[in-house]
């Protein structure tokens, strides 16, 4: 993988934001939740797509802290449309795990 400057980082939006409501969403190939992610006063609350159905439940999603990407363009997956990108890490074998913030921080705080 080649490096990047610091200004190509810079340009990537990542937030962090609180998940309000978590649905099912069977339209999409893979297994997925519908989220309603909220990113504070300045962002307001935005829409995602979340192949993760299999890792998390409902409950476990509702009230988590998340770190998205904010400033890509929506997206449409299947019947929806995404607006952030939910950021997780992947092991080899394909599993993912969200990334949180350890500890409380501002709705809509930039990641850096």
């Amino acid at each position: 993988m080649g490096q990047i400057d610091w200004s190509d980082f810079e340009k990537v939006e990542m937030r962090v934001g609180r998940v309000l409501e978590v649905r099912d969403f069977p339209e999409a190939r893979n297994p997925s939740y519908l989220l309603r992610i909220d990113f504070g006063p300045d962002l307001g609350i935005k829409r995602s797509a979340a192949a993760i159905r299999d890792l998390y439940t409902k409950e476990e999603l509702r009230d988590r802290l998340v770190v998205a990407v904010v400033n890509f363009p929506p997206k449409q997956i299947a019947t929806h449309v995404s607006e952030v990108l939910v950021l997780a890490g992947v092991n080899p074998d394909g599993s993912m795990r969200l990334l949180q913030p350890d500890a409380d921080v501002a709705l809509g705080a930039r990641v850096r």
